[in-house]
């Protein structure tokens, strides 16, 4: 169920989907900057349970996922998680979820937010023209990765960020070998994580 923090009409929809395994910083970071730039009023994290382009699966649990989301958005104005995918069976395909999205807010213009890894395989995604009739694209720029010269007629805008090699693939591993992770997770999030020993056994 996608829910509304505010009263406030929301005119400009930001939605950033990923398995989250884990958040950490810098997805709080890349939001933020798309929250800006596109003048977002709100920004959905959507908690992948089934992605169909992730090979390599997922560590924690969809519920230990979302959990983590949760609490590192707390303190974060006019972000919200949402479990649509998760309570919903089957593969977590971007264009379902934007369809759903696009029917609870029928009047917001939805922006989806993606990192520029995503961006340069998102024509084969499933349905990618009907996704971006359902939204704007937001790409974050990501080390190692050019923006594509062309992408569904430049159906994108690209978004100021530096780019960053942090990703949930480095905090597992770092976890798993008793590294600190706390300047790069949420402190709410490394409790957690500490509480439930999740990761300890990532290879």
């Amino acid at each position: 169920m996608v829910t509304q923090s505010s009263s406030e009409p929301i005119r400009r929809l930001g939605v950033f989907g990923g398995t989250f395994d884990p958040i950490h910083c810098a997805h709080l970071a890349m939001a933020r900057a798309a929250k800006e730039f596109a003048r977002l009023d709100q920004v959905l994290f959507v908690v992948s349970a089934h992605p169909p382009h992730k090979k390599d699966g997922t560590s924690a649990t969809p519920e230990q996922r979302y959990e983590m989301v949760r609490i590192a958005l707390a303190q974060e104005p006019h972000m919200e998680p949402c479990r649509l995918e998760l309570d919903r069976p089957g593969p977590s395909y971007t264009v379902d979820t934007l369809a759903k999205i696009r029917e609870q807010y029928p009047a917001a213009e939805l922006f989806l937010i993606l990192g520029m890894d995503s961006l340069v395989d998102l024509e084969k995604w499933r349905k990618p023209e009907e996704i971006l009739r359902f939204a704007r694209i937001l790409a974050i720029p990501r080390l190692g990765y050019v923006p594509p010269e062309k992408v569904l007629d430049h159906s994108y805008d690209i978004v100021p960020f530096p780019e960053t090699s942090l990703s949930s693939t480095e905090v597992r591993r770092r976890i798993a070998c008793g590294e600190d992770v706390s300047a790069v997770i949420p402190p709410g999030v490394v409790n957690y994580i500490k509480q439930n020993a999740i990761y300890k056994n990532h290879d």
